[in-house]
């Protein structure tokens, strides 16, 4: 899939990029979408060379052409590593391609209706500049540890609402549009 008016680039689609796809998760649900995404992406013709990586204090995202950065939601909110991840690397961020994703609306808002962006997400977007965010479905397991997500459980709102159509589509969109756009969003100088 491309997107419409962008131009196309003579080095775009002749190198290999590497992809970081970095993500913060409690339950595994989200770090389970980063690896779809990063399979999809790998299924490509001239698939780039996909990172997974849970967010933590040394997870270094120079050296990738591209970042997709995701994190669980938890009370309308980022987890706190991947804001901070977003904050400390924004320097390096600005050089590189980033796309963004959150999971963790308990039923099928995120497949039906377009969800709004929450704040956190949104500022840690808006700080790197990300070309994209999408908001996916969340999995709230029976066997979840803590005592809200058992009361959630109890209350009916368990469940798995992770759409993989929906996520292989954004991998989709995501490889439409780094192949078209140059290797580097601004020169390192």
């Amino acid at each position: 899939m491309t997107t419409p008016g962008m131009p196309s680039t003579p080095d775009a689609p002749h190198h290999a990029r590497n992809v970081l796809v970095a993500y913060a998760s409690r339950g595994g649900a989200t770090a389970e979408i980063a690896r779809w995404l990063a399979e999809r992406l790998r299924g490509e013709e001239d698939a780039p060379e996909v990172t997974v990586a849970e967010i933590s204090d040394d997870l270094d995202p120079s050296g990738y052409d591209a970042v997709i950065l995701g994190s669980a939601l938890y009370e309308g909110r980022w987890m706190r590593s991947a804001s901070r991840f977003a904050r400390r690397h924004r320097h390096e961020l600005e050089h590189v391609w980033v796309w963004a994703f959150s999971s963790g609306p308990l039923d099928d808002s995120a497949t039906t209706d377009e969800v709004l962006i929450t704040h956190s997400a949104d500022r840690a977007t808006r700080r790197v500049l990300a070309r994209d965010h999408v908001t996916f479905g969340g999995r709230l397991a029976p066997d979840s540890r803590g005592w809200l997500a058992h009361a959630m459980v109890e209350g009916g709102h368990g469940g798995d609402f992770r759409d993989r159509a929906q996520i292989d589509a954004y991998a989709d969109q995501i490889a439409g549009e780094l192949s078209m756009l140059p290797r580097l969003r601004h020169p390192v100088l």
